[in-house]
């Protein structure tokens, strides 16, 4: 009796077991948000990887050209609505004549050497960038961010893309004007010679959330920040530009998604080909992670004006690459200056450091971060 007792001691009792399972679960909590944090810090390095190599790109791309690419540009003849294969109406995406120094040699030959047309004339680098063509329609690995949320298309389908060119604190006219502030320009190429502020100190490509759907107006349900735009605020569409926080007014009361879905349009990042600016572009006047406003209710990408400040979903900002080609998270919380004021065409900017990272000869001091 007594060996038996003894051997029935030996199992857990009830209280024992729930503890047990409590202690577990407790482990587990604590565990997961450190997994998911090693997790984002692997895409965050991708990212960074990412960046150093479009960053390796242009500085290659200078060498050899002694001009940085065109923001968008292209060839001027434009025939869409009877034959588009036939010009590309300068609005290729600066992204195109990169790709040799992207490691996408065969793509830029094809593209190069591919028939796009029936007619008498073939366009060079391709057709319009609106246009969905076999020589393109492919998500090029380097161009999107691990992080984002978006699943990346098939070979095959439309491409896409997370990392864009900066036209500096320009906000009028930035989307056709060849006179912004930033590295890239529409149908011009900057040489690192104009970049009197240094190398160092100027932005020259970011990220931006991609829209998980290529659409305008008239959505149903919430339309994040980080990846819509605002429409219609007209005072943005004057020169200059009068008092761009007004955009910060279209924010929700909960932070994170637009006041109005209804004026609300999703277009960034959903064709990689085509050199808008709101798909192809940022500019330094509101900080990372803020709202994205159009000076026009255009339902397209085609908004002349407008503020797109960089996106992502790193904690704390969005990776960027400078013109020397180093990368750096700029913080959500960086210095964005007076944002009541109006935009200058020449000189300091008013919009703090993150205005004077984005101009490339407005001669501030000290504007690093």
């Amino acid at each position: 009796m007594h060996r038996l007792s003894r051997s029935a001691r030996r199992a857990f009792t009830l209280v024992e077991l729930l503890v047990v399972i409590a202690i577990i679960g407790i482990l587990i909590a604590l565990l997961l948000p450190a997994v998911q944090a090693a997790r984002e810090a692997a895409r965050r390095a991708q990212c960074t990887n990412n960046l150093k190599q479009l960053g390796l790109g242009l500085q290659n791309y200078h060498d050899v050209n002694k001009k940085l690419p065109y923001a968008k540009g292209g060839t001027s003849f434009c025939q869409a609505s009877a034959k588009p294969f036939q010009g590309n109406c300068n609005r290729l995406s600066g992204l195109i004549p990169m790709l040799p120094f992207l490691e996408q040699q065969s793509m830029w030959d094809n593209i190069r050497s591919a028939t796009v047309d029936t007619g008498t004339c073939n366009s060079p680098q391709g057709p319009a960038g609106w246009i969905g063509w076999g020589a393109w329609n492919y998500t090029v690995p380097g161009l999107v961010c691990p992080s984002d949320i978006v699943s990346v298309p098939s070979a095959g389908s439309v491409g896409q893309n997370n990392y864009c060119f900066s036209r500096g604190d320009s906000i009028y006219n930035n989307c056709y004007s060849s006179q912004t502030r930033g590295l890239f320009q529409y149908s011009i190429n900057v040489g690192l010679n104009e970049v009197l502020d240094g190398t160092s100190n100027t932005v020259a490509m970011s990220e931006r959330c991609r829209a998980t759907v290529d659409a305008g107006l008239g959505q149903a349900g919430s339309i994040p920040l980080k990846s819509g735009e605002a429409t219609g605020l007209a005072n943005l569409n004057t020169n200059p530009a009068t008092n761009p926080g007004v955009c910060l007014a279209q924010v929700g009361t909960n932070g994170n998604f637009y006041a109005n879905p209804a004026i609300c349009k999703t277009r960034f990042g959903r064709l990689w080909t085509d050199g808008q600016m709101e798909r192809n572009g940022f500019n330094t006047v509101l900080a990372p992670n803020g709202p994205a406003c159009t000076g026009d209710s255009n339902v397209n990408a085609d908004s002349a004006s407008g503020i797109y400040p960089p996106s992502s979903y790193h904690p704390g900002g969005a990776m960027a690459v400078m013109a020397d080609g180093s990368v750096r998270l700029v913080s959500e919380a960086i210095d964005t200056g007076n944002l009541a004021w109006t935009e200058v065409t020449a000189g300091a900017s008013p919009y703090g450091v993150w205005g004077a990272m984005g101009s490339k000869s407005g001669a501030e001091a000290g504007v690093n971060p």
